[in-house]
């Protein structure tokens, strides 16, 4: 009789669960969190002095212009600097694979034994990996100074996203005045429908970078209420 030979289990399918959040989900948080803060706070600075909720609107639609430009400008700037930055780190790091071998083999092998690798293995895998040199330089920007390649072609679009996330959020506190001609009564219902859209940028902040939607809502609240609640009070003192 032929030995039974036992079946294998079989094993439970892996679902990897990362956070998908991307440079866009960044630029949006820059451009939103701010757009719902910088507009309130100048338009309920004003709106003490200013009884009629047209021209506070007017205010708050010039600003949300310059901030919005301003926004995408500095979004723009620093895409762009991420790439000059990653460059200039490159060719310098080639210069040192061309000039100084061994002495970058040697910060190869520093740091296979710091992920735990015997010095016999730390060798072997270094001998692999600077056979190429593409790979060689590509693993030191990588694990010697901690960068990764950025998209070359982000920085229009990261304009365009802090810039537009400004605007958008920006709209949010100065709706009511928009919608009540009085700036009094209106201030108040911008101060609720501004708590309320941090509660919900906070909330999907938290599902789109993989943190419990409520903790991420109430952080997003309380830290947006109290950076609006410190420019409210500078804009009043400016605004007399």
């Amino acid at each position: 009789m032929s030995a039974r030979v036992p079946r294998s289990t079989p094993q439970p399918k892996h679902t990897e669960k990362h956070s998908k959040a991307s440079a866009s989900v960044r630029d949006v948080v820059i451009g939103m969190s701010d757009g719902l803060t910088v507009p309130f706070a100048l338009a309920a600075g004003i709106s003490g002095a200013i009884a009629a909720s047209h021209i506070v609107v007017t205010a708050g639609i010039a600003e949300l212009a310059a901030g919005g430009i301003s926004m995408g400008l500095g979004g723009y700037l620093a895409a762009r600097t991420d790439v000059e930055h990653y460059e200039n780190e490159k060719r310098r790091e080639q210069r040192e694979v061309e000039e100084i071998p061994e002495a970058e083999k040697s910060e190869i092998l520093d740091i296979f034994r710091g992920y735990g690798l015997s010095d016999e293995d730390a060798r072997k895998a270094g001998a692999g990996l600077t056979a190429d040199r593409k790979r060689w330089v590509d693993f030191m920007m990588r694990f010697e100074l901690g960068l990764e390649e950025p998209d070359r072609q982000r920085a229009p679009m990261s304009a365009l996203t802090i810039g537009g996330a400004y605007v958008v959020g920006g709209f949010v506190p100065l709706l009511p005045y928009i919608l009540v001609q009085n700036s009094k009564p209106a201030l108040y219902f911008s101060s609720l429908v501004t708590l309320l859209a941090l509660f919900v940028f906070g909330a999907v902040k938290g599902a789109l970078t993989g943190v419990a939607w409520l903790r991420s809502a109430i952080q997003t609240i309380v830290i947006g209420g109290v950076a609006a609640t410190a420019a409210f009070f500078i804009a009043r003192l400016v605004a007399g």
